[in-house]
């Protein structure tokens, strides 16, 4: 039972609690930044006790995030706040705006960076600004900002603050379906490199290739076997999925180097102009993770691993070998999704373990062989459509490089135009033979090897004077 004296000291407390909570909230307001001034009268409630809930974006998304957070805010409905505070608003969030006991953080000039929106095109975007709009008729606060790598800040960040988690869910769900509907990824053809600070994948728009089947020089029915598997599934996926057959596929163009992957693989990105693609080279694989993410959300899509062998074993943060982590990368698709992932080595050895050790990830594996004596006739035919030279000296000139590629009958060419020049006449049929017979002695073996002739070529110079992987896959396009 209660005497006179507890009651006494119960009152005290309470008073005491409720005094602690008014000198609280009087602290709360002295420090109350006047952008969280803002932000309060926006919110219709004191910002300083609303909760931030922080959405992280891969930073090549921060354009969708721009646009699909401009067409949430509508027109003239939202207002866009830039922040105040030099270096030290790039350490702070969202919270620290609103109470900041040592920066006052006010209303100022929005940051804005230009990016890319493909090969072409960019676009201003907010790298740091509040967003104060309304969502499903009630008031919310968005910073927007895009990675700061110097900083910490590995990915752009969406935080949004609300008075309703609810509603706060719903918005960011609306947000991510937003930015596949609007994205400029759709569609394009992108690479991956390292950003300049730390490990992250910074993707990079590229023009999409143009090659003609006419241009590609294959034994007879190969071209039409990788199209058949990478471009005619995509084209009768509805017949396919209704009949319970899967879409994702794994494709592994092998063969020495400089008979023609790189260039079937570019002409496959020219028969699908309305597919995201994304081509990997080199040390670039490592991305694959990234790359996968971005062919699941766009599909349909194609994902290019160029020169594979180069870094199947290769080791790194994971202590599984890279290849692995490919293979991982295309089991973990949906059997549903319009996904292809084409590989290309010139040591298919280097891969036969893994690969059997992983099947049905690759369900088709197509040879792309030294040109034979009618392939070469072709590429000597076009390499020299424009110069002087009889059909019976490019028969035997094609004859007699056995063993050699497109590369070196490009080559070839053009050795033999330079000795005419250098007397100053046109190049004859003898001009041929000659150069023909000084490339193919033995001395010239490295050469050869360098052309990608014969076996042990140490990058593969694409087909038709195309570059490599390793000579910059999307040059001189």
């Amino acid at each position: 039972m209660l005497t006179d004296v507890d009651r006494e000291v119960m009152r005290a407390v309470s008073g005491y609690l409720q005094r602690v909570n008014e000198l609280a909230h009087q602290e709360t307001l002295a420090t109350r930044t006047p952008l969280g001034d803002l932000i309060s009268e926006h919110l219709g409630t004191d910002a300083a006790q609303v909760s931030v809930v922080v959405e992280h974006i891969a930073d090549h998304r921060l354009v969708d995030a721009d646009l699909a957070l401009e067409a949430l805010a509508g027109e003239g409905e939202g207002r866009l706040l830039g922040i105040t505070g030099g270096d030290q608003r790039h350490h702070q969030g969202l919270a620290e705006f609103v109470i900041g006991s040592h920066i006052r953080y006010a209303a100022g000039p929005v940051d804005y960076a230009e990016r890319a929106t493909g090969p072409d095109s960019s676009r201003r975007v907010v790298s740091l600004g509040i967003r104060l709009l309304r969502f499903d008729g009630a008031p919310i606060a968005v910073a927007q900002r895009a990675a700061a790598p110097q900083y910490g800040r590995q990915s752009a960040t969406v935080e949004v603050m609300g008075v309703d988690p609810a509603m706060v869910t719903r918005f960011l769900e609306t947000l991510r379906r937003t930015m596949v509907e609007r994205s400029v990824l759709r569609g394009q053809v992108l690479s991956f490199q390292a950003t300049e600070y730390g490990r992250d994948a910074g993707a990079t728009f590229v023009t999409r290739p143009s090659v003609a089947s006419d241009d590609i020089v294959l034994p007879e029915g190969v071209l039409q076997e990788v199209l058949q598997h990478v471009v005619t599934i995509g084209a009768h996926r509805d017949a396919l999925q209704s009949a319970g057959q899967h879409l994702k596929r794994g494709v592994l163009l092998y063969g020495p180097p400089g008979t023609g992957k790189t260039l079937t693989v570019r002409h496959l990105l020219t028969a699908t102009p309305d597919t995201t693609a994304v081509v990997l080279t080199g040390s670039s694989i490592r991305f694959v993770s990234a790359a996968a993410e971005i062919a699941r959300t766009f599909q349909p899509s194609i994902v290019v691993l160029e020169d594979i062998d180069l870094v199947a074993m290769e080791r790194h943060a994971s202590p599984q070998p890279l290849l692995f982590e490919v293979l991982d990368a295309l089991d973990g698709l949906d059997g549903d999704a319009d996904v292809a992932f084409v590989m290309t080595t010139n040591r298919v050895e280097v891969l036969e373990r893994a690969l059997a050790e992983r099947p049905g990830r690759v369900d088709l594996a197509v040879e792309v062989p030294l040109p034979a004596v009618a392939e070469r006739r072709r590429l000597f035919r076009r390499y020299a459509q424009n110069l002087p030279f009889t059909d019976a000296a490019l028969d035997d000139a094609a004859d007699s490089a056995d063993g050699t590629t497109g590369s070196f009958a490009k080559e070839l060419m053009r050795r033999t135009v330079l000795r005419a020049a250098q007397d100053e006449r046109k190049p004859a049929d003898e001009d041929l033979a000659a150069e023909l017979a000084r490339l193919m002695d033995s001395r010239e073996q490295l050469t050869r090897t360098m052309l990608g002739s014969g076996a042990g070529a140490l990058s593969e110079p694409g087909q038709n004077g195309q570059p490599g992987a390793g000579f910059g896959w999307f040059a001189n396009q």
